[in-house]
């Protein structure tokens, strides 16, 4: 998760994700040093309908293994790994949260991944990369800390070769406002910053990129999550390093439900 303003990082930040996780899989009854890359899944995709979302969206992308992938907000980086381990490609990864990159590199030494993924602690509206260096940017759950669409919208497009394609995943704001909190990418609505959807796609659009795929994936969500919520947990999750997991989760599917949020995956493609 990345933004402009210094307080997301401290909004993610715990001081313990490294260690949380490593007690969470040994607990698991996992050993450090024979970790394979599938055992991570239920820790490292931070976002709604986890690793079935992020599969859904790479494959949507049509993503390759020669493709030139970056991760823009990437977390802890589970879905960098998911590119490299199961597509083959190599990954670049920016977040703006020094414990969330420091814990990536580490999980992607325990899955045998570092030569395929470089990991930078990196702001996403002033990305360190050349323009046109990738094929592919995903963006899963980002945006909604982040004020400034326009610049982040921008520099997704500048790094993007001609033709390259952006994926996102992404919550939107519905027509009851506002939603409730606290939520996991912010405690207070100072910390939010959604957009309807018809607004969400007119930044994109504005910023440069044509539409390829635009769907609205909220029905049936939050039903999934709450089913998914009332099976046995294991002790590896995402709460293991998001402090109040299941009450954030809860209140954001009530919004859900209400129609407070949206449920947004698209595919945009850069324009010549």
């Amino acid at each position: 998760m990345t933004s402009e303003s210094p307080s997301v990082p401290d909004h993610y930040s715990t001081g313990t994700t490294r260690e949380n996780i490593e007690r969470a899989l040994l607990a698991s009854g996992h050993q450090l040093d024979a970790v394979d890359a599938a055992v991570l899944e239920p820790v490292e995709d931070f976002h709604i309908l986890g690793r079935l979302a992020t599969n859904s969206l790479i494959e949507l992308a049509s993503v390759s293994a020669d493709d030139r992938v970056l991760d823009a907000g990437s977390g802890v980086g589970g879905t960098a790994r998911y590119l490299a381990h199961h597509i083959g490609c190599r990954v670049t990864t920016a977040d703006l949260t020094p414990e969330f990159c420091e814990t990536s590199r580490w999980l992607n030494g325990l899955a045998g991944l570092s030569d395929r993924i470089d990991v930078h602690e990196a702001n996403v509206l002033d990305l360190p990369f050349p323009d046109g260096s990738f094929d592919v940017v995903v963006s899963q759950h980002v945006q909604m800390n982040i004020a400034d669409k326009d610049k982040l919208y921008a520099e997704a497009w500048r790094v993007l070769a001609p033709g390259g394609r952006m994926a996102i995943w992404d919550v939107t704001a519905g027509p009851v406002e506002p939603i409730h909190f606290p939520v996991m990418w912010s405690d207070t609505p100072d910390g939010s910053h959604l957009v309807t959807t018809d607004g969400l796609r007119d930044i994109v659009t504005a910023a440069g990129f044509d539409v390829a795929e635009w769907n609205d994936l909220t029905d049936g969500a939050s039903e999934f999550m709450r089913e998914w919520m009332r099976t046995p947990q294991s002790p590896l999750g995402l709460h293991v390093f998001v402090p109040n997991f299941e009450t954030k989760l809860t209140l954001f599917l009530d919004s859900l439900d209400e129609d407070r949020a949206r449920l947004i995956q698209a595919v945009l493609v850069k324009r010549a």
